[in-house]
């Protein structure tokens, strides 16, 4: 893969059907995530609609035409105390898996994220065995928090939930603007 022909840009509404076949190969194949069942497009419409409605960015990563991955942030719990603190999401195409992809679409989110104000970027990674996830936030300066152990039950069998978290711009270190 070339950086020229890749690019990673802001979602729009006509990338939706890539967007919602890749999360629905995610649900039915991969412990990524603790969804059961897959949701439909209109489902995922409204899901990125509420992050880009809070300011958040909803990214694509795009080769020749194909949507091959996409990455969120939003906020980790909906209280007003949280709000510089994120969650963020990243899932790949079955195909664009180990390409270095993922750590591409993070940095941009990360980028992002850090210049819209945000201070601490969570990662809530579904199954310890999740290496490639947890070896792509490693790479991106997060470090291990804490894991949840047999916190999702799913291809019968128990699953753990990785915490990370990277301090974004400066951290805990100031005052945000906000702080009121």
């Amino acid at each position: 893969m070339t950086a020229a022909s890749l690019l990673i840009r802001p979602s729009t509404p006509a990338d939706l059907p890539a967007v919602t076949a890749i999360y629905g190969w995610n649900v039915l194949n991969g412990t990524g995530t603790f969804e059961l069942e897959a949701p439909d497009e209109p489902e995922m419409a409204r899901r990125r609609d509420d992050v880009l409605s809070k300011g958040l960015p909803w990214l694509v990563a795009e080769r020749d035409g194909a949507v091959l991955g996409y990455a969120y942030a939003n906020h980790f719990r909906p209280r007003r105390a949280y709000r510089f603190c994120l969650e963020d999401s990243v899932y790949l195409a079955a195909n664009a898996k180990g390409q270095g992809l993922g750590r591409l679409l993070l940095a941009e989110l990360l980028a992002r994220c850090e210049a819209a104000g945000a201070r601490q970027m969570l990662a809530v990674i579904g199954d310890s065995a999740n290496l490639g996830s947890i070896g792509v936030h490693r790479t991106l300066g997060f470090e291990p928090i804490g894991v949840m152990k047999a916190a999702g039950w799913k291809f019968e069998r128990w699953l753990d939930v990785v915490l990370m978290q990277k301090s974004l711009g400066q951290g805990a270190d100031t005052t945000p603007v906000d702080a009121a």
